[in-house]
């Protein structure tokens, strides 16, 4: 017997078939029992099973937004490692391309809510592996990124030498990255050459593209994603509000840029 056949059978003393329930019913049971008592268990019964009814509707799956996540994930944490450009030399520190890109993808429902950053103007290659050896960091990471070089071009540091470097901060990324791959990006170096600092040297870019031919043939051959910001940086050359105030580094307005580019990126891989 149903919950709804027991409970008719306490209030009246009959059994009956809620299939056929309430018509068939009132008029079996109006003979042998009070037309209130009836009247009022057919009402009972009517809002009982509207009632039930309507809860079997409200637990239908929702509909899914298929853009971006309805709630924010759980929060991500980002390595950023690199030179001045990393830094965000002569600007604010929101307007820096990692802080730009966080605040990118918490728009898309993931959070970094601290990025730890191990850049200062000037360093090489080599002064990264000293700065991380003397950091000593035992934390991992869910992201990192890797921008690294246009000091060593400047240096005079020769290409044999960044290569080796270079390859081994590479690794130490994916380290960080706890030996995730798709977890790490490499950044092309920038070309200064274009800015008011390098005064529209060519031989300057042709550098910068030599050194990027090397970490991008680096990086491809570890399988890992490579993001050339090389083309944007060089817009550079005809539009100064690109560049901070040092004429050297770059604004807010170019690190969007750049950001919007790598948000994309690291949104695919911490989905």
């Amino acid at each position: 017997m149903g919950w709804l056949s027991a409970f008719i059978h306490l209030l009246t003393g009959r059994a009956v078939n809620t299939n056929n329930f309430p018509i068939s019913y009132v008029h079996t049971a109006m003979k042998n029992r009070s037309s209130t008592i009836v009247l009022v268990c057919c009402i009972v019964a009517i809002m009982l099973l509207q009632v039930s009814g309507s809860r079997a509707k409200d637990v239908a799956p929702a509909a899914k937004d298929s853009t971006y996540p309805p709630t924010l994930l759980k929060p991500k944490s980002y390595l950023a490692l690199g030179d001045s450009y990393t830094i965000g030399q002569s600007i604010d520190s929101q307007g820096r391309y990692p802080a730009q890109a966080a605040s990118l993808l918490l728009a898309r429902g993931i959070s970094i809510p601290v990025i730890h950053y191990i850049a200062v103007t000037g360093w090489t290659t080599l002064n990264l592996q000293n700065a991380i050896a003397a950091e000593n960091l035992t934390d991992t990471f869910d992201m990192v990124t890797l921008l690294i070089g246009v000091n060593d071009q400047y240096q005079g540091v020769d290409t044999g030498t960044y290569t080796i470097r270079f390859t081994q901060l590479l690794q130490t990324s994916v380290t960080f990255a706890r030996g995730n791959k798709s977890h790490v990006v490499v950044i092309s170096i920038p070309d200064y050459g274009v800015t008011q600092f390098g005064d529209g040297n060519a031989a300057i870019s042709a550098q910068i593209d030599e050194f990027n031919a090397i970490n991008k043939r680096v990086t491809d051959a570890a399988g890992i994603a490579y993001l050339n910001l090389t083309t944007l940086s060089r817009a550079a050359a005809t539009d100064n509000t690109l560049l901070a105030s040092d004429g050297l580094h770059y604004s807010p307005k170019e690190y969007l840029l750049w950001a919007d580019t790598l948000a994309p990126m690291m949104y695919n891989a911490l989905k």
